[in-house]
């Protein structure tokens, strides 16, 4: 979606959609699962929201979970998702510890 996107900067979004699907029909081309592509196409597309975030929604619808914890308010636009809004990290709280291999 990035190069489609940065590459073709005038391509309109039902254009870079149609690009996906037809990426998702190819047989040479295995996908874990199209539905989730298919669907994220789908609300990248109608909710003008970027790919990265429409697959979420997509993952979130599939799952049942029906919740997106984000900062990307544009996810609000989707009806069909409650996005969370992840709580502030306070300034006071130190750093996790690093990992040590073989502690």
């Amino acid at each position: 979606m990035y190069v489609l996107e940065s590459f073709y900067e005038t391509t309109p979004r039902d254009q870079v959609g149609a690009a996906v699907r037809s990426l998702v029909a190819f047989d040479s081309i295995i996908c874990v699962d199209p539905a989730v592509l298919l669907r994220a196409a789908e609300v990248y597309e109608t909710d003008r929201i970027d790919f990265a975030e429409a697959y979420l929604v997509a993952c979130a619808e599939t799952t049942g979970i029906g919740r997106v914890v984000s900062f990307d308010r544009s996810i609000d636009r989707v009806s069909t998702v409650e996005r969370i809004e992840p709580p502030p990290v306070s300034s006071g709280r130190s750093a996790p510890a690093p990992y040590q291999h073989g502690r």
